[in-house]
Formats: structure tokens, sequence, C-alpha cells
């Protein structure tokens, strides 16, 4: 692995170029960098202000850190002579590389850097904010600090936005990957991560190029006790081949890098301003927020509001105990119900002693507490009367030991400078309520089962459909319950053979992928008697129908070109794609991942005998599953499976109807 600390912690900065590079100079100036910056110019007697030498070769020595703004060409030259000279790194800033095409020239670039680190090309480069370094050509929104998080986007504008965040984050870094040629993400996330100053990390992806590093990457952070928080682009974007599977439809546009995320124990969130706000909690409080939690707020409104918007991200929060009750009716009175959410009234306002003992006695009892407040605008208000109420949110931070969260409901009412002081008070400033529901629900990220990693993809490669009879014999081979069925080339053949089947029976034309919207499934038949062929079958299938079933399941499994192989369940039938109600799940899983994630279904109750349905046989899909996982992993040759539907009944789950598709041959 590359060591990458001389480019991130430079004590020597060498920049070439002119207008972008004199950025570079102006900005280091400015934020007190304490090391030497060495401008190269063949013209320029200064840039910057900063005299400036004529040539690499008349600097004093080799430089911890170059930020290189010349032309895509002589950035080639420059990045062989500094790695030759034994420089620590390089930003390479110029574009028109494997983005505009010219894949052989970005390869040339890597190949002239040897062993020394590049970020790039087509990079803006990285922000020491704890050093004062930036080798950066453009403005920034950031300040010096002694500790706080880190940002690595893939979008240089987008890192640019949050730097001009006035919410109270500490940002400790900024870096950009660009086209990555050398130095990938998670390699940098790790440099990153490695300064003992940096307490979380934030990330903006547009992609994963290499998915058991970031999934290293994440248990290694949470070891360390820092949390990773994460926008992945892509929610909406099509599937990476044509959808001839449901699965295909439901396992894209997202799933599978949530899925992901989910079980590597990164935070995923969806905004720019979730990001810093959940980056907020885990810079403070580390990974793993607990999941009991208070609220407590001088307004039903305010109390009704957080109910309302937490319920969509599953966020709890459970009665408090019988003492906590006898406890904070004492000092509320009779008038104020004792609930959580807790609307604890005006009539302890401006009473810091009492304010502090409620606040301390509902938050001792859960992991953590919100406590919405919203002061007044300093410029047309006096806020000096919510201090009481500000300062009983620290002390009850500081009584309980436990996570304090000043939430505003709105973002405007928690400025800078209150965010500021909160944070030196322990507290943590959030602003805005709905934001700040999906940036806690992200915090409470469980960690990744420890060793896990998605398993390699495999080349894209052409692949073929199995017709049923083949698809259920493979099936049948995995220890898959099917239907008793026979198969034929044509009905004249297959008529003699389903006499042994008993009825009622389903008639499959072979060669479709989806045989409903074909008109090539025929159900309910007593026997094949009179049966007319079905246009653009290539072969038939009868089969004895499942009697006795509770639900219909969508099992699917199918190879992803980054993250190896995922497993889609969900409620099944022809209606699967119209419910949507599926959790996917990357491989390896267990089996308790998989009941868990069925668990999760929005239809769930009907699996679980709601209103006193019949119980589905879930263990027995949960052990097709876990068959079907091991055949797709023993089998590089699969390339996808789906059963939709499997009928599942009180005492068994029977693969119906059969979608494989095979690779390589």
């Amino acid at each position: 692995m590359r060591d990458l600390s001389r480019l991130l912690r430079p004590r020597s900065i060498a920049v070439l170029g002119s207008v972008w590079a004199e950025n570079v100079v102006v900005q280091c100036a400015g934020m007190g960098f304490a090391g030497s910056v060495w401008p190269v110019h063949p013209t320029r007697a200064a840039i910057g202000g900063v005299p400036a030498v004529r040539d690499l070769s008349d600097l004093p020595g080799p430089p911890d850190a170059t930020f290189i703004g010349v032309n895509r060409h002589a950035t080639i030259d420059v990045v062989h002579r500094l790695s030759a000279m034994g420089a620590g790194g390089a930003v390479c800033f110029a574009s028109g590389w494997a983005e505009a095409g010219e894949a052989r020239l970005q390869a040339d670039l890597v190949a002239a850097a040897g062993a020394m680190p590049v970020l790039g090309p087509n990079c803006y480069g990285v922000i020491n904010y704890l050093d004062g370094a930036l080798l950066w050509p453009d403005q920034h929104g950031g300040r010096r600090v002694d500790r706080g998080v880190a940002l690595l986007s893939q979008s240089s504008n987008i890192v640019i936005n949050m730097t001009m965040q006035a919410r109270g984050l500490p940002v400790a870094y900024v870096a950009c990957l660009g086209n990555a040629a050398q130095v990938g993400l998670a390699e940098l996330a790790r440099a990153l991560l490695a300064d003992d100053r940096v307490t979380a990390l934030g990330l903006y992806v547009e992609g994963i190029g290499d998915a058991p590093a970031v999934a290293a990457l994440a248990e290694e952070a949470r070891q360390a006790g820092k949390g990773i928080a994460c926008i992945k682009l892509g929610k909406t974007a099509a599937s990476r081949d044509a959808a001839a599977s449901h699965t295909a439809a439901l396992a894209g546009g997202g799933a599978a890098s949530s899925a992901f995320l989910r079980q590597a124990g990164v935070a995923e969130v969806s905004t720019p301003a979730e990001l810093l706000e959940a980056l907020k909690i885990l810079h403070m409080h580390g990974p793993g927020l607990g999941t009991r939690l208070c609220s407590l707020s001088c307004s039903g409104g305010e109390a009704g509001l957080v109910a309302d918007l937490a319920a969509p991200h599953g966020l709890s929060f459970p009665p408090p105990s019988d003492a906590q009750r006898q406890a904070l009716g004492d000092i509320l009175g009779p008038i104020v119900a004792i609930a959580n959410p807790l609307d604890y009234h005006t009539f302890i306002w401006g009473d810091g002693p009492r304010t502090e003992a409620v606040f301390t006695t509902m938050l001792q009892g859960y992991d953590a507490g919100l406590f919405v407040i919203d002061p007044p605008r300093r410029d047309r208000c006096d806020p000096s009367s919510y201090a009481p109420a500000l300062e009983a949110i620290a002390a009850a931070g500081r009584n309980t030991g436990r996570p304090a969260l000043a939430v505003a409901s709105l973002p405007e009412t928690m400025d800078e400078a209150r965010a500021d002081a909160l944070m030196a008070a322990g507290v943590v400033p959030m602003g805005g309520l709905e934001t700040a529901m999906a940036a806690i629900r992200a915090a409470q990220a469980p960690a990744g089962r420890p060793g896990w990693r998605p398993v390699p993809p495999v080349p894209a490669r052409g692949t073929r459909l199995l017709d049923e009879a083949e698809a259920k014999r493979l099936l049948a081979a995995a220890g898959i319950a099917v239907p008793r069925h026979v198969a034929a080339a044509d009905l004249s053949a297959l008529g003699p053979l389903a006499a042994a089947l008993t009825p009622p029976l389903a008639l499959k034309g072979l060669g479709f992928a989806h045989k409903s919207e074909a008109g090539a499934v025929r159900l309910g038949l007593a026997s094949l008697a009179g049966e007319a062929p079905m246009p653009g079958a290539n072969g038939y299938l009868a089969e004895e129908m499942v009697a006795g079933g509770v639900a219909e399941v969508l099992l699917g499994l199918r190879r992803d070109p980054v993250y190896g192989v995922t497993l889609t369940l969900g409620m099944g039938g022809t209606a699967a794609e119209m419910l949507g109600d599926t959790q996917t799940l990357v491989l390896p899983v267990t089996g308790d991942e998989i009941l868990a994630a069925l668990r999760r279904l929005r239809l769930w109750p009907l699996l679980d005998g709601h209103r006193g349905r019949a119980r589905a046989d879930v263990p027995a899909l949960v052990a097709m599953a876990e068959r079907l996982c091991a055949r797709m992993l023993a089998d590089a040759a699969l390339e996808e499976i789906e059963i939709n539907p499997v009928i599942l009944r009180g005492d068994g789950a029977v693969a119906v109807d059969a979608l494989i598709r095979k690779g390589g041959d």
C-alpha cells in the first residue's frame, strides 16, 4: 500500500502552473501553512507573491506534495520527474483523460508515477484544515480546526458546496478523487482516517470500484471508533441490463448499493444536509448511536411533529419507566402528561435547575435524547430567555454521559455561532427537524458482520436462458422442492406423460422469460385434452398445481458487476414489481440475515399470521434461499436465478416458476 502521509500532511508544497496554481499559493498563506511553498514557473519571477524557481531541478529538495496545474501532456513529464526525485505525491488538476476518451494517456500517467501516489487526474485536490495545507485551486468555505471529520468526494463541486456549510461541523480534510487512476476510494479514505485527529468520514460516491476494499475500510474504521456516512449516487439508474427478470428490475436503482453499505456498517444518507448532520453525531459520539430515543419540547405541536417525522425512519420512542414518570411528575406537576415524546409545557421555562432536572431525568433512561429548540433570530429578537434551556441540554448530557441532540425544527434557527457554542458544550447541534431524523437514523447504523466481504464479481459475458424444464432440474439437484412435472417438445407428446400427474394441472409454454405476459400459462386444467398450442413456445411443461399456499414470495439471485452476487426477497407473483416490497442483500449472507430481511418487508405480517391467518413456513423459505446462495457461489456459470413465485405453505415451500440464466456455455 502506498504511503500518502507526505501528500496529505506535507511540510513542503511545490506548485506548477499560473492562474489556478496561484490560488494554491495564496490559500496556503491565508490558512497559515507553516511549511514551505515552492512555486515553479519557467518565466514568472513570483507566483502569488512568493518567489518562483524556473524548473523542478531548482527546488531545494523533493517536495512532500505538488499541485500540478499544467496541461495534461506536460503533466505526465512532471509526474515522471517528481517520482524520480523522490517526491511525496501529487495532485493532477488537468482534465482530458479517460473521462474524455483518452484512456491510453491516463495509463501513461500512472506509469510515469511509479510508486509515487497521485490524486486524479481531473482532480481538484486536497485541503488539510488541521495544518493549513491546501492543494486546492478554488474557493472553499472552511477554517482551521484541531480535529474534525474528513470529506471525500468523487465530485469536486459537491464537496466545495459542503465546505460552505454554516452548521458548526468541524472539517479536518477535504479530498477529491477525480478519475482515481491510481489512488482509489478505499486507499485515500484509509489514509485520511489514519490521522488521529480525524473523527469520522463523509463520502460522496458516484461509483464503488472495489467493494471488498470498502467493506474492509468500514470494518477498520469501526474498530477505531470512527464512523463513515455516505451518499451513494445512482438510485434512479436503470439496471445494468434489460430487466428480463423481476429481480433485475427490483434489485436495480440502488438496492444493491444500499444493501452493501448497510451490511458493511456504513451510514447511508440521501442529501448533503443529511450527510453533514449525521457527521456531527459521528464526530462527537462515534458510530452506532443507540436506538432507544427520547424527545423533549415545550410544545405539543412539536412533540407530535417529532413523532410523525420519526415514523418513516423507524425511530423508536419507548415510554418512560414508572420511576421516570414519578420523578418527572413530581417536577412538572399533575397537568403535564408524562410521555415520550414529552411536551414539558412552559411551567418550568426560565427555571434552570428544574429544567436541568427534567432533561436529566428523561435522558438517563434512554440511549440518546432529542431536545427540540428553536432560539429566536438575533437580529430582530432577544434570545436570552432560551439560555437556561440550552444550558440544561448540555447539563443533561454531562450528567448522564449520553448523547444530547439540540434539534432546531428550522435549520436557520440553529446559526453557526450557536452551533459552535453547543458543540463546545458537548451538545450535537442539528438544524432542520426532518433532516435531523434522517441523520439520526443513519447514525444508528449497526456494525457489519466481522470479516464480511462481498464475493468478487465476474467479468461481463454472454448468457443463455434455461427453459423451465432445465431450470427445475437444476433446482431439484440443489435440494429445492418443485412441483411434479413432465416436459415435451409438443403437446401431442406431453399429453400421455401428463396422465401420470394429479390434477389440477398447470400448462406452460417454454422459451419465455415472462410466461404470463406472453399468454403461455394455463391453470386449473383437469387434463391436457383439447389444449391448443401456444404461439412462440419451443416446448411445453405440465405440472401439478400446489395446494395449500399461504403466500407467494419472490426469491432472486443475480450477478452484480460491483457487489458480486445479490439476493432479493419480496412478495411475489405477477404483481411483484407493482408492489415493490422487496429487500436486497449482498452475498455472503447467513440464515439470520435472510430472516431479518424478510422481517423488514412491509407485508411481513402476511407471512407471520396477521389477524389469524395461517403462518407461512418461513424457515423453509430461509433454507431454500441458503441452498440457492450456496449453489450460486459454488457455480460461477450461474448468472441469475429467480423463483417467482415460491409458494409458501404452512409446512413447506415450493418453487413454482423459475427463470435461470447461465453464462459461459
